[in-house]
């Protein structure tokens, strides 16, 4: 029933954010910075509790793959970010909130919905814990230089909250499975769950604090996030095809790619652009469309048996 309620986190998403655009005094005491942090690093908590040492020595055996997979992370989506921003003449609220999305690493979503696309589980959680480890530098580094141009950016402020809000959990998470593992067993269930939930919560409340900017500027909103998040579910798979991996693989990359830590972009855009109120938004957008897009694709690919689930020689 928990994995059921789990895979209907678009589903959720989507209700919830409704709710919110139409109710949003409901929402109104939990628009708080510290709360939204603090429901956050929860989230990269429950993520870190399904990692253990060994996921970290897994990258010796498929480094070309995280390789593949974290370049195209930290490329493909923050020039799309920033390329469909420009394009649709975005304003600075609007374009910072897109780019900051861009910028962040693969969702903790990406592996839920790489499992339901019968891709590899293994080389996305691996995927997500290198571009999430490496968010506390390339993070801040590529926003100030995709956004530097339109708002001064703080990059120290987004190298702090980074890290207190990604490296702490995620690290925490692993130590407890390897201290606690009784304990982080009788957790792990509710685990996914939680963090769902959690992604919920964020996004409605961004959307009850700026129900009226949204209903206004919606279909724009849609857009961009459509076009960024389906670019990189397209692009990431292309790349994949290219350079020799299977349809399993390339899927696998294509998801990591595709999916981003919108709720990491929320805190973020709050946090370190409290000029620019309207920034969180497009991460709230962005969590819902990416969650939809993603859902989408994996049940297609799903019900379709793969045309190759070995690695070819080049793969190996």
């Amino acid at each position: 029933m928990l994995q059921r309620l789990t895979l209907l986190f678009p589903l959720w998403t989507i209700l919830v954010s409704i709710f919110a655009l139409f109710w949003p005094e409901w929402w109104a005491p939990l628009n708080q910075g510290s709360l939204m942090v603090l429901i956050l690093a929860f989230i990269m908590l429950c993520m870190g509790l399904t990692l253990s040492f060994d996921d970290f020595h897994r990258i010796v055996h498929m480094p070309k793959a995280v390789a593949i997979g974290f370049v195209a992370q930290y490329t493909i989506m923050p020039f799309l970010a920033w390329g469909i921003a420009y394009a649709l003449g975005l304003p600075p609220h609007f374009a910072v909130g897109l780019i900051l999305v861009g910028c962040c690493p693969g969702g903790t979503a990406s592996n839920l919905v790489t499992y339901i696309a019968k891709a590899d589980v293994t080389l996305s959680v691996v995927m997500t814990v290198c571009s999430t480890l490496a968010a506390v530098i390339l993070t801040p580094l590529l926003t100030e230089l995709f956004a530097g141009a339109l708002v001064p950016v703080d990059t120290w402020m987004l190298f702090k909250q980074t890290f207190q809000v990604v490296i702490i959990p995620v690290v925490l998470g692993v130590l407890l499975n390897r201290w606690a593992p009784t304990l982080v067993q009788r957790v792990i269930p509710l685990a996914p769950l939680l963090s769902v939930l959690g992604v919920c919560v964020i996004c409605a409340v961004v959307f009850a604090a700026n129900a009226e900017s949204i209903l206004k500027h919606g279909s724009e909103l849609i857009l961009a996030a459509a076009l960024l998040h389906g670019g990189g579910f397209l692009l990431g798979y292309q790349l994949a095809r290219i350079v020799g991996y299977s349809n399993q693989s390339a899927r696998t990359i294509s998801v990591e790619v595709g999916m981003q830590n919108s709720g990491l972009a929320i805190v973020l855009a709050k946090q370190a652009f409290p000029l620019l109120p309207l920034a969180p938004v497009v991460g709230a957008v962005s969590a819902v469309m990416h969650s939809i897009l993603g859902s989408l694709l994996a049940v297609r690919w799903r019900i379709r048996l793969p045309q190759h689930t070995v690695p070819s020689n080049k793969q190996k």
